[in-house]
């Protein structure tokens, strides 16, 4: 029997086929999954490797580092989770696995979707912008802080500005952090702090589970502190905990220590750099001082100094220059008009102005004769007439019909007439 070798496939090529079958089916492209997690293997890339399994199956896992960052807590051997992802293959060994982009802690589903829900809502609407945060000043004389009074972050918070700050005041609000009233003591408190005239505002707690946090992600201690015309720190939990209040305040601290670091200066630091100032200044001081006196030694040696009275010489000669300037100009202004005064009193009309009425009148007379000539009027006179049917001008025999009514003008009268007659004057050949 011979052997068709064309049928039998590789393993690669069969691999790359279904791996292909998993990539193009669109129900495998997001992947909703909860199980336990089991084999939990960070790598040193940043890369966590694990498996998801329930009672009766397994799955293989990778979360890649650029999502690893999003992650809120460690995962270990036996957490339940929830996870999203893509399903595919991976080629090297055939094994099916899914690829995750998000993973929360199961029974904390709810929490983390309303928290994302809100906080996209809140993006939108724009609370969370930069243009509308306010600068924290850099030497404030009186800070609030809103968290509860025993614990460990208000300990935190007042040891590390009375150590690195002690000139500040700070006034404590105490609040509920925790619990179905805190968002409501936090609200109010927030409210309260703006009557006292502070320069920052602190609203925080120590670290906790999501649960113990969550009055920091309600939505009306987000608008509150929007709203707030104080800058606010938020200071909610450990490094790692995110929260609505850190993304509305003007300023995140990863913890209620970092907060107080960041909202006031070191009393060293700030010594340090006013001696630096004080030095810079006497230095500029100097330097402007040996400047003045250099100028002054300049102005002492001067020329014009020691000999003043060349000053003065060298301004009266320019005036002398100046008023010579002045008189040819006048001088020449006179004698200008002078010529024209004499050209005027020479001329005819000054000297016999007799004649010029007569060639007026003259050049009248000619006019006069030259309009006679025009005139209709003298040609009337010898023996020529003007024949008018209402009022206009006969020039053509063809224009009149019998029993027209005919006006005739005479240079010196009118006559009427009616026609009886026409005759046409027949042209010579």
């Amino acid at each position: 029997m011979e052997l068709n070798l064309e049928k039998y496939l590789t393993v690669g090529a069969l691999t790359r086929y279904l791996k292909y079958k998993f990539d193009s089916d669109d129900n495998l492209k997001k992947v909703y999954l909860k199980g336990e997690i089991s084999n939990f293997k960070p790598h040193t890339s940043g890369h966590y490797y694990f498996s998801i399994k329930d009672d009766t199956s397994k799955i293989n896992a990778v979360m890649f580092s650029n999502k690893v960052y999003s992650l809120t807590f460690t995962p270990t051997d036996g957490m339940k989770v929830l996870v999203t992802g893509r399903v595919s293959i991976y080629e090297a060994t055939g094994n099916y696995q899914i690829y995750v982009e998000e993973m929360i802690e199961d029974g904390l589903g709810n929490l983390y979707i309303a928290f994302e829900q809100l906080k996209q809502k809140l993006a939108q609407e724009g609370l969370f912008d930069s243009k509308y945060k306010k600068t924290i000043p850099k030497i404030p004389s009186r800070i609030g802080i809103i968290t509860a009074p025993t614990g460990a972050a208000i300990k935190d918070i007042l040891s590390t500005i009375k150590r690195r700050f002690p000139i500040c005041e700070t006034i404590l609000f105490p609040s509920l952090v925790q619990g179905e009233n805190a968002a409501l003591d936090i609200v109010r408190n927030i409210k309260l702090a703006e009557n006292y005239n502070l320069d920052v505002l602190i609203v925080g707690r120590g670290g906790g589970s999501i649960e113990d946090l969550w009055p920091f992600n309600e939505e009306i201690v987000a608008r509150a502190i929007f709203d707030c015309p104080i800058p606010v720190i938020s200071a909610v939990g450990h490094e790692i905990d995110y929260t609505i209040s850190d993304f509305v305040a003007d300023l995140r601290a990863p913890t209620p220590t970092g907060a107080a670091e960041l909202a006031v200066p070191n009393m060293i630091d700030l010594i340090r750099y006013i001696e630096q100032l004080k030095i810079r200044l006497s230095e500029n001081i100097l330097k402007k001082v040996n400047y003045q006196k250099l100028y002054l030694d300049s102005l002492k040696n001067s020329f014009i100094i020691k000999n003043p009275i060349i000053m003065y010489e060298n301004k009266k000669q320019y005036l002398d220059n100046i008023m010579e300037k002045i008189t040819n100009i006048i001088n020449r202004e006179i004698e200008v008009n002078k010529i024209h005064l004499i050209n005027l009193k020479n001329k005819n009309i000054l000297l016999n102005p007799l004649l010029l009425y007569k060639n007026s009148v003259i050049k009248l007379n000619h006019l006069i004769e030259k309009l006679q000539l025009v005139n209709p009027l003298e040609t009337l006179k010898r023996g020529y007439t003007l024949t008018y049917i209402d009022n206009n001008i006969i020039t053509d025999i063809n224009n009149i019909k019998i029993n027209d009514k005919l006006t005739i003008k005479f240079h010196n009268g009118l006559v009427k007439t009616i026609v009886e007659e026409i005759k046409e004057e027949m042209k010579n050949e």
